[in-house]
Parts: C-alpha cells; sequence; structure tokens
C-alpha cells in the first residue's frame, strides 16, 4: 500500500471507531506500520476533522520523522507494541463503552464466548494500571498482549493489533461487543460458563481455516 493509500486508510478506520462511539471526547487513537516506522493519529485533533496529511510519521523510538503536529501522546505504547511484535502491522486503542467500563473493574474477559478466540487467546488479559502515556503503560501493555490480539487497559479502554488497519478494527470493536455481554450476565446476577482450554483450542483451529480472522 502507498504512503497516501495508507493515510486514508488510518483516516477512514479513525472516523469509523468515532462514528461508533469507540472515542469520546477525542480519545482514542489509529496508527499502522510503515516502511521502518509508522504512521499514527495527531494529538487533540477531533477524528471528523481529520485529513491524511495530518497524521503524524514516527520512528519505533517515537522520534518524530515527518508531520505539522503532536502525535498522539499514546505513542510510547503504539512504538512499545510495534518493536516486541513483529506480527503487528495495525494498532486501534478505543475508550469503547462497554469495553471501558470492564476495565475500570480491572477484569480480564474471559472464555465465556467462544469468539474470545478472535483476540487471538483463551482470554483478554487487562493490563495493570498506569498512567496515560508513561513508558510504563506501554510496558504493560505488551506484557498483556503476550500472544494476544487484544487486551483492556486498567481505567482507560482497549488495545487491539491486526495485520491490517481494518483486522485491528474489527477485533476492537468484537473486544466492546463481548465486554457488553459479559457485563450484562453479570449484571443479570449469571454466572457466565467458561469454555475450556481444549475447546478454546478448537475454535482457534477452526479460525485458522475460516478466511483471514485479521
Amino acid at each position: 500500500m502507498s504512503e497516501a493509500a495508507l493515510r486514508a486508510e488510518i483516516v477512514r478506520i479513525a472516523q469509523a471507531m468515532d462514528r461508533a462511539g469507540f472515542a469520546p471526547s477525542k480519545s482514542g487513537n489509529v496508527s499502522a506500520r510503515y516502511e521502518d516506522g509508522l504512521l499514527i493519529t495527531p494529538s487533540g485533533l477531533p477524528y471528523a476533522a481529520t485529513t491524511p496529511g495530518d497524521l503524524v510519521a514516527l520512528e519505533l523510538d517515537g522520534r518524530v520523522r515527518g508531520g505539522g503536529r503532536r502525535p498522539s501522546s499514546e505513542w510510547p505504547f503504539h512504538t512499545a507494541i510495534y518493536r516486541a511484535r513483529p506480527d503487528a502491522r495495525a494498532i486501534v486503542h478505543t475508550h469503547s463503552p462497554r469495553a471501558t467500563a470492564l476495565s475500570c473493574a480491572r477484569r480480564p474477559l474471559p472464555a465465556f464466548h467462544y469468539m474470545i478466540a478472535l483476540c487471538g487467546g483463551a482470554d483478554v488479559r487487562c493490563a495493570d494500571y498506569a498512567t496515560f502515556g508513561t513508558d510504563a503503560l506501554a510496558d504493560n501493555a505488551v506484557r498483556a498482549l503476550e500472544g494476544r490480539k487484544a487486551a483492556l487497559l486498567a481505567n482507560h479502554g482497549v488495545i487491539a493489533l491486526g495485520a491490517s488497519l481494518e483486522g485491528a478494527y474489527t477485533v476492537a470493536a468484537e473486544v466492546e461487543n463481548l465486554a457488553g455481554q459479559y457485563l450484562d450476565l453479570l449484571a443479570a446476577g449469571l454466572e457466565p460458563v467458561i469454555l475450556d482450554a481444549e475447546e478454546m483450542a478448537r475454535v482457534a483451529e477452526r479460525f485458522a481455516g475460516y478466511g483471514k480472522v485479521a
């Protein structure tokens, strides 16, 4: 994909995230690898007003290499994840309401539904809390994402990875859907039945043969 096409795709995904209600008050951010660095949404700019030219180009060590705006304040976890995860080509970070609510209880999403496997494992972990925009948060996020495509950030939101921007967004949207279902079960006073490791392994195998699942 050319740089122009990738910039347009990042903006498209960021605006879709905003329209879905996943980015209240200009929260959340989107990035994608480009060459040996990345392109990321800027800080403080409403997504509806963001254009491809507003994106910021960064080195993987966080140095700005192009763009007239400041990068998202969460650039440290984007760069840390790309350094730790060669398989990640795109990152979508949301503050989607139900998943963020669950993150404020600092509870992971267990395998109460087989679609948890879309997120890369048998659960969606909740990373330890750290102040936004810090290296501590970046370190916590990398640990929570080990072997996974998604994680909750305690008292914060969701991070989703993908081999493409569309794939990362699909995972982020599914985490929000699953969090809503899980919270509804808990609110009803019901105890979710958790699928065992063997079943989740079978589901993962089926997903592997079912086209590309992000």
